[in-house]
Parts: structure tokens; C-alpha cells; sequence
């Protein structure tokens, strides 16, 4: 089939070398049943590749459909795909088929395979190299035909190195490997795309396309498009929406396009190191607000300190003895301060002076001065992992158990709270 007849088919605008050499490969591949891996940048539009090569092999007439790997918890991505026994699990009250087998004789596109999980990966490989799977909670093995075409933004054979993606399953899906080329690699296409899009959001809202001034056309063409195509369409639109003038000069242009500065800003750790792969962007801001706690705490525990050293800083309080003062203080516990102690000073009781420090259901403790022997500066934990295992505990006791809840409350997805409570080895609650 000619390739211009493709791209009007399936809406492709562009020229660009690349861009040709990847759907040729596409058309050449989809007359096979061979595996596939699409490989490119979100927003480079991976799912249509796996579109043309269905609709363009023997198994068109067949059922299709796309999975995203990264948008199915990592408890139930197995009986999504393999089907699971009435009584499974928890919650099981039926049977039910997965894709593999509802999709038999079709084509199943697996999106963002690089966050399917190890043991998932492992009973892929399975089907794709005998055509055999067991539902969740079965023991009978079932057959399947089905053509599987993934696709990743990600460079698998690194995760592979890493020990986080099956390096026999990278082997086995990247029979014949497609990269789709980012946009800022296909420059020469994105005045065209732009153009498309403008057309066609000018006939959805009733007003005229919006053209650019040729320095506008550069600074457009010069811009990365970190969001590929997707984020090209969405520029236009709002172009198309927003724009007052028929035609946009530099300026008009540059105050649709993000700043320079606020392109991949992100959370950093303290010290201003950026997250790895092994810290989930969500939780990074929670980091720094431990590390900003801490820094507070130790602050004021110095503050204390040198109280103590020196009566003559306290002012009001310098005729206090070193003992009493330790009495007077609130006990640093935690992020929060104790109640306020009471003494015995010659027959007498006096509070402690505390002030401007919030106490919490506080009631005064009675002490003698000659209970207290020693002051111990006790070092909280400063461990990562323990304030994370120790906040998933409270969200899980707060909302009973419903780990969707829980992991709403925490900022975090529901797959990564079952990967979670596995690490840590958290019961529920």
C-alpha cells in the first residue's frame, strides 16, 4: 500500500525521513504475525503505529485492544490479562476471562510495558514463546493466539541491566523494533502539524484558522516540544481559542509557549540532588518537609542547649538553675512539644516559662528537683524508609484498610502502595 495513502487514512501529517522509515517498517512488519516493540517519547502517537499494523495484517477483522501496563495496579494486572477462578482472591465472586484469551485470533497492544511487573513479565514470555497461560488461582493451562505489539518510552535493555525488566522478554518483544522520532527530530513537519491543527479546531469552534509570522514559524520550529505532538495539538488549540488577531508575530507567539525556566521543573531533595528512579516523584516534596522538620528540630534543640550553657540568654528565667531549666522546657517528642513541667522550688510550685510553642491536651507534670539525674539528647531517625513505612501505617489506620483511599490520602498511586506494603511487609490494618 502506497504511504501517503496510509498517512491520510490514519491522519499522519509529515515527510521527515524518520518519521517514513518508521511506518515503512509498520506497513512491512504488519503482513507477519512477529512481535513488535514501538519505542518512542510520550506524545509521539506509538498507539497509532500498533493501529496500522492490525488494521493491515491478516487479523484485521479480529478483535483489538490497548492495555496500559502503568495504569493497572500491580495486584490485579495478572487476572487483567490471564483471567482469574471464582474464589482467586478476595473479591473474586465470579470467573473471568482476561484480554489474552477475550482477544484470541486479535492483536493486544501493551503500552508502557517497562512498568509491568517482574512476575507479569515472566508469564508473558510464556505466551509469547509457547501460547500457553493459567488463569489466577487455576491449574489448567489454556492456549491462545494472539499478536502482541508493545510499546515504551523507555530504554528497556538499561531497566534491563537494572534488574527491573526481564532481558530474555526485551529479546523476545524486540523482534523487530520501531523507534517513532520526537518531534524536535522531525522539524521540517511541525509547521504542517501546527497548520492541521489549527484548521481543524477553527471548524470545531467556528473561527478562523490562526496563521504565524515567519519568525514566529521559527521560534516554533526551534522550540523542543517536550510533549511531541500531543503537546503541539494542545498548543494550538489553545492558540485557536485564545489567540484576538488573525495573525501572530514572535511576541503574540512566545506568550503561549512555556518559560525556558518552568520546563521540567521538578522537586528536588535536600542538597539539590534530583530524584532517581528509586524515589517516585510524588513523594519527593514529603521528602523535603522531613529534612525542613528535622533542620527545625535541631535548631531549636540548640536553642535549649545554649539556654543551658549560658542562664544569662533566657532572660526572665536567668535566676533558674540548670536543673530547673531542664524541668521548665518542653521535652522535644516527635514534631510536637509535651506539656509544660512543674517544680518544687522552696515549698513552692512554679510552671514552667514556655511560651509561644503550642501544647497539645497538655496537663502538668509534678517533679522533684532531686528526680532529675542526667539530660540525654536522644537522636530521632532520620531513615527514609522508616518515615515513609511509618505514614503508610497511619494512612492505612485512618482509613481502614481501603488502600485506595490510603493511597489517595498519601499522594501516591494505588499499584505503588501494593508494592509498598510488600517491601515493608505491612499487614493490613
Amino acid at each position: 500500500m502506497e504511504l501517503q495513502s496510509i498517512k491520510n487514512r490514519f491522519g499522519i501529517i509529515g515527510n521527515s525521513p524518520a518519521l517514513n522509515h518508521a511506518l515503512n517498517t509498520a506497513v512491512q512488519v504488519a503482513a507477519t504475525d512477529l512481535t513488535v516493540l514501538i519505542v518512542g517519547e510520550s506524545g509521539v502517537g506509538k498507539e497509532v503505529f500498533s493501529q496500522i499494523i492490525h488494521s493491515l495484517s491478516a487479523r484485521k477483522h479480529n478483535p483489538f485492544i490497548a492495555v496500559n501496563c502503568g495504569a493497572i495496579p500491580e495486584g490485579t494486572i495478572d487476572s487483567e490479562l490471564f483471567g482469574h477462578e471464582k474464589g482467586a482472591f478476595t473479591g473474586a465472586v465470579d470467573s473471568r476471562k482476561g484480554y489474552f484469551e477475550t482477544v484470541n485470533g486479535g492483536t493486544i497492544f501493551l503500552d508502557e510495558i517497562g512498568e509491568m511487573p517482574l512476575g507479569t513479565q515472566a508469564r508473558l514470555l510464556r505466551v509469547l514463546e509457547t501460547g500457553e497461560f493459567i488463569r489466577v488461582g487455576s491449574s489448567k493451562v489454556q492456549k491462545t493466539d494472539v499478536r502482541v505489539i508493545a510499546a515504551t518510552n523507555k530504554e528497556l535493555i538499561e531497566f534491563a541491566g537494572k534488574g527491573r525488566f526481564r532481558e530474555d522478554l526485551y529479546y523476545r518483544l524486540s523482534t523487530v523494533p520501531i523507534r517513532v522520532p520526537a518531534l524536535r527530530d522531525r522539524k521540517e513537519d511541525i509547521v504542517l502539524l501546527f497548520r492541521k491543527f489549527v484548521v481543524d479546531f477553527s471548524e470545531r469552534y467556528k473561527t478562523n484558522p490562526v496563521q504565524l509570522e515567519e519568525e514566529a514559524k521559527n521560534i516554533l520550529i526551534n522550540y523542543p516540544f517536550p510533549g511531541n505532538v500531543r503537546e503541539l495539538k494542545n498548543l494550538a488549540e489553545q492558540i485557536s481559542v485564545l489567540s484576538t488577531t488573525p495573525v501572530l508575530n514572535a511576541t503574540q507567539l512566545k506568550a503561549f509557549l512555556p518559560e525556558k525556566n518552568n520546563i521540567n521543573r521538578m522537586p528536588v531533595l535536600a542538597g539539590g540532588t534530583h530524584s532517581s528512579g528509586d524515589f517516585a516523584n510524588e513523594r519527593e516534596i514529603l521528602y523535603k518537609l522531613f529534612f525542613d522538620m528535622k533542620k527545625d528540630v535541631t535548631e531549636l534543640k540548640k536553642m535549649f542547649l545554649e539556654i543551658l550553657q549560658n542562664p544569662s540568654l533566657a532572660g526572665n528565667a536567668a535566676h533558674f538553675t540548670k536543673e530547673s531549666l531542664l524541668n521548665e522546657f518542653a521535652v522535644i517528642n516527635g514534631n510536637e512539644l509535651q506539656a509544660p513541667v512543674m517544680h518544687h522550688n522552696n515549698n513552692t510550685t512554679q510552671p514552667a516559662i514556655i511560651q509561644n510553642y503550642p501544647v497539645h491536651n497538655a496537663q502538668p507534670v509534678i517533679l522533684n528537683n532531686d528526680e532529675i539525674h542526667h539530660h540525654e539528647e536522644v537522636e530521632e531517625s532520620l531513615n527514609i524508609m522508616d518515615k515513609e513505612k511509618e505514614l503508610i501505617i497511619k494512612a492505612l489506620k485512618k482509613h481502614k484498610s481501603k488502600r485506595k483511599d490510603a493511597s489517595a490520602d498519601l499522594g501516591i498511586s494505588e499499584r505503588t502502595l501494593y508494592r509498598k506494603l510488600k517491601e515493608y511487609d505491612i499487614e493490613d490494618l
